[in-house]
């Protein structure tokens, strides 16, 4: 029996049943970047190999069942869901993952293997499924998970659900919102963490910027251009923005009918010349528009390909026009004009590409070496360039004037490539004289430095009237060039000239008939006892001297020559009594 001071209040009992309801629940914790990147890195994506990927996350999740005991039966197969109730060890939630990852893979497969109508059909149900697991994902984790995997796994729900809706080409405004809300995402989760981890949220904020700017750029609302989109394109995006750039191209061709160029129309009556020209000039507006000084200059040259490929299949789209023409001259006349036209505003864009290469030339030929050992342009290449500018431009002029009824345009165009030949021999003439300069030749140089200012003065005076004052200006500081450069030379030439009696005397007080003893111990292994460099100054390029290879040749004493005089003189003893005798028989006596 209990003492009334021994009994507690009523508040005091503790009910077993709830302080079991108070108990925290478990929070499991998964880095879903990082465990994404480094599956899809180590197993085939580093190659888009997602066939590979694919494979590996049936055997991941082949052997989380085993590991977890959570098969489904023997012989007939009986799914059994994964529900919050079940989730009891992290190692569920990667099932769900790589459900996801393993319905993703497969789909990507069929699309970058080209897929037709049925194809198409299957792979969207993969992409289906997909979101279907990766919504399951992020609900278990948003109860089993901590906020950081929570926000994680909503973060790659909402990237599932943006590339369904992206490659359905149905809701882009939704399919934007999810990747912006992906993008939004890893921005917050790459200002906190490791280093690592900060490089992983910028990589995949990467991946989706582009797909954000194409829904962007679909809906009429990106100030990027095309070849930009395309430059940013991955594996889910290129196939795509070339199938709508093409579609949008085609509506655009259908209302071009005519070509214009230096005052003439030229009909055009293929679709797909059309859409040829029509994205060469899109490429040449991206190329030649505002923005085009923040281009850099290989992304130029890569621009400039790309407009040289259009107009080739505009070529060979109209020869082969003119090979089913037949004899109608109507016909004939208007495709030849036509494949004039292309022909010469190819030629126009190979003389700006190439203007573009001296550009990038001439500012390597300027600036010294650098710490990076950069590669300094030779003149030689320059005067390589600018051969190949005078043909482009000789041809191109030569193409224009073959017409017999030539107009205004056409003539002023023929004079004004004619004067900038004139300007490109030059400069050509220029470079050719720095060649020889840097090659010794003086009298040389000085002669070709002249002529190229006697070139430069008369394309001056050609060019006085020019609206180009671009050239006009480039032309007077290649003149002070010339002028300045005739007037070095003059005065080196001089200087060596000068300085040749000096030398020579120089050259004929250190000769010596005997025996050069200053070359004796010449290389390291002779001098050993002195502190003596035998690499040679820093300025020299002659090779160290460590030993002479092959050495030298050494005087070997020969052997001596022995000659046996007494030989001769020897009488030896006879040794006949020694010799072994032969026995004969009784016959050899009678036959001897």
């Amino acid at each position: 029996m209990s003492k009334p001071g021994d009994q507690q209040p009523a508040d005091m009992e503790v009910d077993p049943s709830a302080a079991a309801e108070e108990k925290p629940a478990i929070r499991f914790s998964i880095n879903v970047l990082e465990l994404m990147r480094e599956a899809q890195m180590q197993h085939g994506l580093r190659q888009s190999d997602y066939t590979r990927y694919r494979r590996y996350c049936s055997a991941r999740l082949r052997r989380l069942y085993k590991s977890l005991k959570f098969l489904h039966g023997r012989g007939k197969y009986t799914r059994r869901n994964i529900t919050e109730s079940t989730v009891t060890d992290v190692r569920y939630l990667h099932i769900v993952f790589y459900m996801a990852e393993r319905a993703w893979s497969h789909a990507m497969e069929k699309k970058t293997a080209g897929t037709n109508a049925q194809q198409r059909i299957y792979m969207l149900g993969r992409f289906r499924k997909a979101v279907k697991w990766a919504s399951l994902f992020s609900q278990l984790c948003s109860v089993k998970g901590d906020s950081r995997t929570s926000l994680e796994a909503e973060a790659y729900a909402s990237y599932m659900k943006g590339a369904l809706f992206f490659e359905q080409d149905k809701n882009i405004e939704v399919a934007m919102i999810n990747f912006k809300n992906t993008r939004a995402v890893y921005e917050e989760l790459g200002k906190y963490g490791s280093i690592e981890n900060q490089l992983l949220c910028r990589q995949r904020i990467e991946e989706v910027e582009p797909m954000i700017d194409f829904c962007s750029h679909k809906l009429g609302g990106s100030s990027l251009q095309a070849h930009e989109l395309l430059d940013t394109a991955n594996d889910l995006l290129k196939a795509k923005m070339e199938a709508v750039l093409s579609e949008t191209r085609s509506q655009q061709a259908a209302s071009m009918t005519e070509f214009y160029w230096l005052g003439r129309r030229f009909p055009i009556t293929n679709a797909k010349t059309r859409v040829s020209i029509l994205k060469a000039q899109q490429l040449e507006k991206d190329l030649n528009g505002s923005a085009t000084e923040s281009i850099a200059a290989d992304k130029k040259l890569g621009i400039f390909d790309k407009i040289f490929s259009a107009y080739h299949d505009a070529r060979s789209c109209i020869r082969n026009d003119l090979a089913s023409a037949g004899n109608a001259e109507n016909i004939r006349d208007d495709l030849n004009g036509l494949d004039k036209a292309v022909s010469a505003v190819l030629g126009l864009r190979t003389i700006e590409r190439n203007q573009l290469l001296v550009s990038i030339a001439k500012s390597k030929f300027t600036k010294h070496r650098d710490e990076k050992n950069e590669r300094i342009t030779k003149p030689e290449e320059l005067v390589r360039l600018y051969d190949l500018l005078i043909q482009n431009t000789t041809d191109l002029t030569d193409l224009v004037s073959s017409g017999r009824n030539k107009n205004e345009e056409e003539n002023s165009f023929i004079h004004e490539y004619e004067l900038k030949g004139l300007a490109f021999r030059a400069e050509r003439c220029f470079f050719l004289a720095k060649s020889y300069s840097s090659a010794g030749k003086r009298a040389e140089a000085y002669a070709l430095f002249c002529h190229a200012r006697t070139l430069t003065d008369s394309t001056l005076q050609q060019l006085a009237n020019s609206p180009d004052k671009a050239l006009i200006q480039d032309l007077k500081s290649l003149c002070d060039n010339c002028r300045s450069n005739s007037c070095i030379e003059h005065a080196t030439g001089i200087m060596e000239e000068e300085s040749v009696p000096l030398k020579l005397s120089k050259g004929v007080s250190t000769m010596s008939l005997g025996d050069d003893k200053t070359k004796e111990n010449k290389y390291l292994l002779d001098m050993l006892e002195r502190y003596e460099s035998a690499i040679g100054e820093p300025n020299t390029k002659g090779p160290c001297r460590i030993a002479q290879f092959p050495p030298p040749f050494q005087a070997v004493p020969c052997n001596p020559i022995v000659l046996d005089m007494a030989y001769n003189a020897i009488e030896f003893p006879s040794l006949e009594n020694r010799m072994k005798k032969e026995k004969k028989g009784l016959l050899s006596r009678f036959w001897g």
